[in-house]
């Protein structure tokens, strides 16, 4: 995979299982990075939270960026739900033009924009999130190159999150499991040690493993 225009790749991402402290500096460098590039007001990263049904605000970059991180909505709320649900991008010029525009929601998250960028963040067709960038200054790219930098910087930001989540799952299967789910989690820890290429062939044989392991 390329690296997106602020250099972050998968070698990066990696880097990241069991820190919590790295993983959050990792999303907050890819929204304010996609905020410079895009020359925009705004950038955020939304998790998808799959038991609540919501989405959260895991990093953002613009004004009022520390009062956002943590802040959850629906869902299916506005068009940041519908990206999530449809795992479409979605460049739009005039949001309140837009039914799916959820503007009181907007209001309580203290900015009504015009222009908004949406991209899913996915991992094996798995929705992991939304990648959003609002009010864009000036259009120094045409439409398409827009969206392939913004899928981009998604594309990092989901192998952040698949990273650290199945690092913890790991941790927890190491703390509570015995047996074949501990010597699993100790097979990941030795796999977080390797380089490319081994380390991508040895997560193949991990997920297929922890795939026999659920059945």
């Amino acid at each position: 995979m390329s690296a997106t225009p602020g250099g972050f790749g998968p070698t990066v991402a990696a880097g990241i299982i069991g820190s919590d402290a790295a993983y959050r500096a990792l999303l907050q460098s890819i929204v304010e990075v996609a905020r410079r590039i895009f020359a925009a007001h705004a950038a955020s990263i939304l998790i998808y939270d799959v038991d609540a049904h919501e989405l959260v605000f895991e990093a953002a970059a613009g004004p009022g960026q520390e009062a956002l991180v943590g802040v959850r909505i629906g869902a299916d709320s506005g068009i940041m739900g519908w990206v999530l649900s449809s795992q479409e991008p979605m460049i739009i010029d005039d949001v309140t033009r837009d039914p799916r525009f959820d503007r009181e929601g907007a209001e309580r998250l203290g900015h009504v924009p015009k222009h908004m960028m949406s991209v899913p963040l996915l991992h094996d067709e798995e929705p992991l999130g939304v990648l959003t960038v609002l009010d864009r200054r000036e259009r120094s790219f045409s439409g398409v190159e827009e969206m392939d930098l913004l899928a981009n910087f998604a594309s990092q930001a989901a192998i952040a999150i698949s990273v650290v989540r199945a690092g913890k799952r790991a941790k927890r299967m190491l703390e509570e499991g015995a047996g074949d789910a501990a010597v699993v989690a100790r097979l990941a820890a030795t796999i977080d040690t390797l380089e490319e290429p081994r380390r991508g062939a040895a997560m193949t044989l991990l997920r297929s493993i922890e795939t026999l392991l659920e059945t």
